[in-house]
């Protein structure tokens, strides 16, 4: 079964609630927060307090915060098949039909065979592949492994109540995005081909996004790419809950960031244009930073905390099969940036994190104020404004921001991911102070997946390797100043 819009209708009302929950507050109003962490100091008592040894080893949390471990790679599923590993993004929707308390969480899994080993749903031999239709599957070749798992959770009881595979023969599914339609648009890092893999391999083309219902019981749909977004290295997405459009990451080093203006908003398979973002006067704008390499190229260093105007340029031959998009969108003028990764949508304003993005190649968080036209043809009277909101030079503060989200009182929170071996859950508020939130202790894997459930209670986020989902809770009020 094609996916079809009657799944979103029903589950939209349901959503917009708890959509709005996370996009209270405009990161970045006011005039002292856009900044680079140079200064920062941790010890002010901004934050939760300092973070306290787990005495289980998995994960540092201030006083009075705890976590459960509610998915685990492995362990068998409601639907006979295996938690896939590599967890990452994720996004947490409300049932339909049921109290806040009901959370839908659906996670991608960023699965690469043969790469990272016998970690998919089927069993390390596949033995269990055939409880699912073959028509469930993108692709059924047996390297393709990736996907989504949803997972139906009870705030109130703590208790999973069940967890299914929700989108099957996908290929590296990295980050993605909530839309205001009750769905997760998952996002294929990969640009592999039919045929890789030799015999035995790959029998589609990867580098789609899909389009997965949050939905509270197994339904497994005939995968379909969402082919007008494009073919290249997705990252992650957002959806301004205003107009409908769509924002999108590219996880290179010479990436661009992009957006979808849907033909029908809320049905992004009927199809749409795919542009990328431009600095208004400014052609091939390298915003990455990085000092002599991209001056003597004709770049500059991009200041914090000063807002540019942006046009979009229109893109051709968006499946690329040569994954040359980005090359061509860059001759045409669009601005370059440094591994774009996690994106969020916050009340008016989104904002995506660059992972090796800055000076000491530590990572930027940027954030895009839409025009009040957006996406017509009088965008350009008042044109959308950029700004680089924080630029990490202390790998001490952050070091290498991948996942984002909002918290309901306005802070972003993201994820680190870094090779440093320590990874932290950090938070970040509206007038650019930063304070941690968590810590990985018990490996050095990334974190990913951050997210709230739709009642405000319930952090959920992910330790990739092997793949594992922690529900966080404490005293969130705790944090409700304005700093």
């Amino acid at each position: 079964m094609d996916i079809t819009r009657r799944y979103f209708v029903q589950r939209a009302g349901a959503f917009s609630a708890g959509f709005a929950g996370l996009s209270l507050f405009n990161l970045g109003t006011g005039t002292a927060m856009a900044r680079s962490t140079a200064g920062i100091d941790l010890d002010d008592p901004v934050g939760y307090g300092p973070l306290i040894p787990d005495s289980k080893g998995v994960f540092d949390l201030p006083s009075g915060f705890t976590y459960a471990v509610i998915s685990r790679f492995g362990d068998e599923m409601s639907d006979g098949l295996l938690t896939p590993g590599l967890h990452d993004g994720m996004a947490a929707f409300p049932g339909l039909g049921e109290r806040a308390v009901k959370t839908i969480l659906i996670c991608n899994h960023e699965i690469e065979q043969p790469l990272h080993g016998p970690v998919g749903p089927f069993g390390a031999n596949g033995e269990r592949l055939g409880k699912i239709a073959k028509e469930a599957l993108f692709d059924a070749g047996p390297l393709a492994l990736g996907g989504t798992t949803t997972l139906i959770y009870d705030t109130r009881t703590k208790k999973v109540e069940r967890e299914f595979l929700s989108l099957a023969g996908t290929s590296r599914n990295c980050a993605g995005g909530p839309t205001p339609w009750n769905s997760w648009l998952t996002c294929e890092e990969t640009v592999a081909r039919a045929g890789d893999g030799g015999v035995g391999g790959l029998l589609q083309d990867h580098g789609w996004v899909f389009e997965v219902p949050a939905a509270t019981e197994s339904v497994l749909l005939n995968p379909q790419p969402i082919k007008a977004m494009g073919r290249f290295n997705h990252e992650a997405v957002c959806v301004d809950p205003r107009t409908g459009i769509v924002y999108l990451t590219e996880d290179r080093e010479d990436g661009l960031i992009y957006r979808f203006l849907p033909k029908t908003r809320g049905r992004l398979a009927d199809g749409g244009r795919l542009q990328a973002l431009k600095i208004k006067g400014t052609a091939r704008a390298r915003l990455r930073n990085w000092g002599t390499s991209d001056a003597q190229a004709g770049g500059a260093d991009f200041p914090t905390g000063v807002a540019v105007d942006v046009e979009w340029i229109d893109l051709r031959d968006i499946e690329a099969p040569g994954d040359d998009l980005r090359i061509r969108g860059f001759e045409a003028g669009a601005a370059m940036f440094a591994r774009g990764e996690g994106m969020w949508f916050g009340k008016g304003a989104a904002y995506w994190a660059c992972t090796n993005g800055g000076r000491k190649k530590l990572g930027q968080i940027w954030k895009y104020v839409p025009s009040p036209s957006e996406g017509t043809n009088n965008e350009s009277d008042q044109p959308a404004k950029l700004t680089l909101f924080v630029e990490s030079s202390d790998s001490s503060i952050i070091a290498n921001a991948d996942n984002i989200t909002v918290a309901p009182w306005g802070d972003l929170i993201g994820c680190e991911d870094n090779d440093r071996g320590v990874q932290h859950l950090f938070g970040i508020t509206p007038q650019g102070k930063v304070y941690r939130l968590g810590k990985n202790s018990g490996s050095k894997s990334e974190l990913a997946g951050a997210t709230f459930s739709p009642d405000g209670s319930t952090l959920f986020v992910n330790i990739q390797k092997p793949g594992a989902t922690l529900a966080i809770t404490g005293p969130w009020a705790k944090r409700t100043g304005p700093e």
